[in-house]
């Protein structure tokens, strides 16, 4: 199971880190987000493509056709933190070395968006006031990795329930 879990895991790793660096790289292109956050979520879809994968190879190569719903999930979970790990790694780089003014260019871009949409005042306000709260944050390293995992993470999580129910065997 180790193997299955380690390789499965760093491809969907490497997929989502793959995609969030040409996610990035689109945003310094584009700054108004357009397009960065697709490419972004679509790489962790792709990604956890591997998370099935990596479970259908355990059961049918290394299990005999046979797997119980509890050795799916753990396989998809370990498959989905290793990946998920990785995707947050990158960010930690990208983040202090290449983006560190991340939070605040997000807000900014929020609260235009917010403001052409033609909300209220008192909405424009909260909006303000979650952006402000964001971009603070966004300067303790634990919470900026927190708010990382929590992007990927339920992702990940979901398409494990998925896969191991529809791959579950008797």
């Amino acid at each position: 199971m180790k193997k299955t879990v380690l390789t499965y895991g760093a491809i969907a790793g490497i997929i989502t880190t793959v995609m969030m660096i040409i996610s990035t790289t689109l945003h310094h292109q584009n700054p108004d987000f357009k397009g960065s956050e697709i490419i972004g979520f679509t790489g962790m879809f792709i990604a956890f493509i591997f998370v099935f994968l990596g479970i259908k190879n355990y059961r049918d190569k290394q299990n005999n056709g046979v797997i119980s719903l509890g050795t799916a999930l753990k396989i998809g979970i370990l498959i989905t933190l290793i990946s998920s790990t990785m995707y947050v790694i990158t960010w930690m780089i990208e983040c202090h070395f290449f983006y560190p003014d991340f939070m605040e260019k997000y807000a900014a871009n929020a609260i235009e968006e917010a403001q052409k949409s033609g909300i209220s005042a008192e909405a424009l306000a909260e909006t303000q006031k979650k952006m402000n709260s964001y971009i603070e944050w966004y300067k303790s390293p634990i919470l900026r990795i927190l708010l990382t995992y929590m992007e990927i993470l339920p992702i990940g999580l979901i398409i494990t329930l998925i896969s191991s129910f529809i791959l579950k065997k008797k």
